[in-house]
């Protein structure tokens, strides 16, 4: 399996450790090999550092004259950006292992950048060949610099992150026009972040371990998406899904899991991910109650969406009639299969849900079950709206088909990204 080297050489001044320095390189290439062709990375001065005494760009190439494959030294601005930028470099050659070369206090330093801008989806080894330097040239007592610290690794990333450049344009929000003023609402689609790699680029909104865009880059999309939409993300609490039925009533203790959420609390937002999955947000005018659902295949047949309802007016003493329905963006019947024995279970709600029945995949459609559904659990027709662009006919949003403005698993397999629906009560 393909790997990388990354040196860290920011916390080694070259004026006080050069020689013990490009020994221990040495030994490193020694065991790397002259023939290898994993790339190697040096992280070395920030470029704002020139004249401090770290190592130069020049020296730690002329190190590996000779080499058949010459190292890349990211001198950036600060660790942030190389490790970006590094970070950049091998997703493009779909690299996941990474060993890292650095001492005892970069190790914890490294760690903490690990934390942040990578997932579970990489495998990260360590070797410590840079601790207690010293030989005849270098001054007595002298340690490396340890003026970074794990704590400041956090605050200097996201700092970073908010002057990246959105990608793919700017952030566009679609909203329901049956949804009353006293509540803040949208959908997300999938422009105006800043993920990069192709499925999930630009406004994922959900990090996944096993997928390969950090917590850091989404919760920097999600600051974007606030500022644009009038929440704060501290304020912010997605669905921790299960495809099934269960309702989290803000306040109770929570589940494990769970697909959907309702409160009546001001100011909290909650919100549903969906990528081909339904997100549903439910609003009470009258009794100022919100609810929001991730409803795929599954959760559609095991009743999410009106046990979200039922949670309302249990909970808060909502009454059906008064509740507002939108339904986000989700994969459309042109594009969405399953195996005969579960679309029959669709056709049994409606035959109008299921198109070639007799098919080996029949083609499904769990926005119209949805709507049905809610129907005969007493919301009324007419309070329930599919969410459209604003000034295009097309009856409903298929996510498969519109790859600039939404993510999709059936279109982009394992490595999707998500898009959410989201409600507050002002």
């Amino acid at each position: 399996m393909a790997a990388v080297t990354l040196v860290d050489l920011t916390q080694v001044r070259s004026s006080q450790y050069g020689i013990c320095v490009k020994k221990r390189i040495g030994e490193f290439c020694a065991l790397t090999g002259n023939g290898s062709q994993e790339p190697v990375f040096f992280i070395a001065a920030p470029e704002s550092s020139v004249g401090t005494g770290r190592f130069p760009r020049s020296s730690i190439q002329e190190m590996f004259i000779g080499f058949s494959n010459s190292p890349q030294v990211l001198c950036k601005s600060s660790l942030s950006a190389a490790l970006y930028s590094f970070k950049k470099a091998i997703d493009k050659k779909d690299i996941s292992n990474v060993k890292i070369v650095t001492s005892s206090r970069g190790r914890g330093l490294f760690q903490a950048y690990q934390e942040l801008l990578f997932t579970s989806a990489y495998n990260f080894e360590y070797s410590i060949m840079f601790d207690n330097l010293s030989c005849e040239c270098c001054p007595p007592g002298q340690r490396t610099d340890s003026s970074a610290q794990p704590a400041d690794a956090k605050r200097e990333l996201s700092t970073f992150l908010q002057h990246l450049p959105a990608l793919k344009g700017d952030i566009a929000i679609l909203r329901s026009s049956f949804i009353s003023d006293c509540f803040g609402h949208g959908f997300s689609t999938r422009t105006g972040g800043i993920s990069y790699i192709s499925t999930l680029s630009s406004l994922n909104l959900f990090c996944n371990p096993r997928r390969k865009d950090s917590r850091a880059v989404v919760a920097e999309n999600l600051r974007r998406l606030g500022l644009q939409a009038g929440f704060h993300p501290q304020q912010f609490n997605l669905i921790k899904c299960n495809h099934a039925s269960d309702v989290w009533v803000m306040g109770k203790p929570a589940p494990d899991s769970y697909d959907g959420m309702v409160t009546n609390q001001v100011g909290v937002v909650i919100a549903a991910p969906g990528a081909d999955c339904m997100p549903l947000l439910f609003t009470d005018p009258v009794a100022k109650v919100i609810g929001v659902a991730h409803a795929g295949w599954k959760g559609t047949l095991m009743g999410i969406a009106m046990a979200t309802v039922n949670a309302m007016v249990s909970e808060f003493g909502s009454r059906p009639a008064d509740i507002v329905c939108g339904i986000g963006p989700s994969v459309g019947p042109c594009c969405f299969t399953l195996e005969q024995d579960s679309a029959r279970e669709f056709h049994a709600i409606h035959p109008d849900c299921v198109r070639h029945m007799d098919s080996s995949r029949p083609y499904v459609d769990i926005r119209l079950a949805t709507r049905i559904l809610l129907s005969r659990g007493g919301i009324k027709p007419e309070h329930i709206e599919d969410i459209r662009i604003p000034h295009q006919s097309e009856s409903t949003l298929c996510t498969s088909c519109h790859p600039e403005l939404f993510f999709s698993h059936v279109r982009d397999g394992l490595n999707f990204g998500t898009q959410i629906g989201f409600v507050w009560i002002k």
